[in-house]
């Protein structure tokens, strides 16, 4: 990646419904080599989708909460993954190193809810021995975007 997609890349973390007119104006290219540049970085996997943010609490999901979940034995680990993709209140889901061999990002509509995901669907997959919820007041921070070095929008802008 040189400079010119680090600038593609942070562009659209901020705007993804930017304009390659608007890109290309701002990089100094043409419309169609932005375009181009965009087919890599989406080939290549950088860009991996486009996506709007949306308001949890607008859409009745008001609790969210993070998830640890203990597996007995790796051999059950890709049936929980199975599982886990189909469930629509789990946001993320990161094996992890420590106690937990998950850790699961969740956003349900209530505490009744939430706890029908832990009791009757979590604690019901085959080798997953505990769990701990840590249930969130307040988010300080919610980020989606991944950090672009400033040198390289720097070196863009001379």
């Amino acid at each position: 990646m040189d400079s010119i997609d680090h600038v593609l890349v942070q562009r659209l973390q901020e705007n993804g419904r930017a304009t390659q007119l608007e890109l290309a104006r701002e990089v100094g290219l043409s419309q169609p080599a932005v375009a181009e540049r965009i087919r890599k970085l989406e080939k290549r996997g950088i860009l991996r989708g486009y996506t709007a943010r949306v308001d949890p609490a607008a859409l009745g999901k008001d609790i969210c909460a993070f998830v640890g979940v203990a597996i007995e034995h790796p051999k059950y680990f890709d049936a929980f993954t199975r599982k886990v993709l189909t469930l629509t209140d789990v946001l993320e889901c990161h094996r992890v190193a420590g106690a937990d061999s998950y850790l699961l990002k969740v956003r349900t509509e209530n505490t009744r809810t939430l706890d029908e995901l832990l009791v009757k669907t979590l604690r019901t997959i085959p080798g997953v021995t505990q769990t701990h919820t840590t249930i969130v007041l307040a988010s300080v921070k919610e980020e989606t975007r991944i950090h672009v070095p400033q040198e390289y929008l720097q070196r863009r802008a001379r």
